[in-house]
């Protein structure tokens, strides 16, 4: 499987967490270990966005699959 497919699949896990608040996050790319996101709906404008990022997308992806050294918000 691609890193790209893994990423994505990882993503999905963490999708409805994030649509209670009314939000959701899109994979843009992945290059040099990092995976560049889009956070979505309430998530884009959210005061806590960058926790989000951290704790729970980049925890998540850096645990999950091998390469993934961060998560960058675009």
């Amino acid at each position: 499987m691609k890193i790209e497919d893994k990423i994505t699949k990882t993503l999905d896990k963490i999708r409805p967490f994030l649509a209670q608040d009314g939000g959701g996050v899109e994979f843009i790319k992945f290059e040099d270990g990092i995976v560049y996101v889009k956070l979505l709906g309430a998530c884009s404008n959210c005061q806590f966005k960058d926790t989000t990022i951290r704790d729970s997308i980049e925890d998540l992806l850096i645990e999950e699959v091998l390469g993934v050294i961060g998560v960058q918000e675009i």
